[in-house]
């Protein structure tokens, strides 16, 4: 029998290549995100494969409650909730940020998180199966200049991934934190406000993780038998690795 996956942010990035991914393999998808027109036309190119699609904002927990409760019966028992909505925005100091910026990434990041996953686990917990992956970062675990709400963001995803594995021992419910480094989506063109020359910098002279590659690392943790938990997943680029601490240093 065909599973059922539920993916937000899959209008672009990740979630898209997603969506494209489990499609092909035959899943039943259910797919999220703000731009109603980026994800019907995405249930169009997926044809044969069956699509319910659903227009919010993440952030809107009334609208999650009501996105669940008119689910078709078909769509009703998700196997795979996938927490892929989320961005960064600004790369300046703390004492230089925007702070609506950090209350978006706070309120995008977490709240829309847990919130989905709140309205997703009793059913996995009844079924006695299912899995939820969260798409964290290697912010959550590594400092840099600029990444400060960002980074705290993904470092609870990790945290409550963990915590989310200590709540559902024994109930059959698995749970995965995926940690991508550096890859090429739209991620940079939204952290710089649509400045395509900004983004493309990031990635200048080296080769980044792609959508599809997270989408195959999804794929494989979904595709694992019942009884096999990957906790926590960090993948980076080959290119991607890791620098000596900074020293600040007086001038003489």
């Amino acid at each position: 029998m065909s599973q059922t996956i539920l993916i937000t942010g899959a209008t672009s990035g990740f979630g898209e290549a997603m969506a494209r991914r489990f499609a092909a393999d035959g899943w039943k998808l259910i797919i999220t995100g703000r731009r109603s027109q980026r994800l019907e036309a995405l249930a169009i190119e997926l044809a044969p494969a069956l699509v319910h699609t659903a227009t919010f904002d993440i952030r809107d927990s009334r609208a999650i409650r009501d996105f669940m409760a008119a689910l078709p019966a078909e769509f009703q028992a998700i196997n795979v909730l996938v927490n892929n909505a989320g961005l960064a925005l600004g790369l300046e100091p703390a004492q230089r940020c925007d702070l609506d910026q950090w209350e978006t990434m706070i309120d995008t990041n977490i709240k829309g998180l847990v919130a989905m996953t709140r309205a997703v686990l009793p059913g996995m917990v009844e079924r006695g199966s299912g899995l939820v992956v969260n798409l964290g970062s290697i912010a959550g675990n590594w400092p840099y200049p600029g990444g400060n709400v960002y980074g705290g963001t993904k470092a609870f995803v990790k945290q409550f991934s963990l915590n989310l594995r200590a709540d559902l021992h024994g109930t059959g419910v698995r749970v995965t934190n995926i940690e991508p480094g550096m890859a090429e989506t739209e991620f940079s063109v939204v952290r710089f406000e649509g400045n395509r020359d900004k983004a493309d910098n990031v990635y200048s002279g080296m080769q980044p993780l792609t959508g599809e590659d997270i989408a195959d690392v999804v794929h494989y943790v979904a595709k694992a038998p019942s009884h096999v938990n990957f906790n926590r997943i960090e993948v980076m680029p080959t290119a991607q690795s890791f620098g000596l601490f900074p020293v600040h240093r007086e001038q003489n």
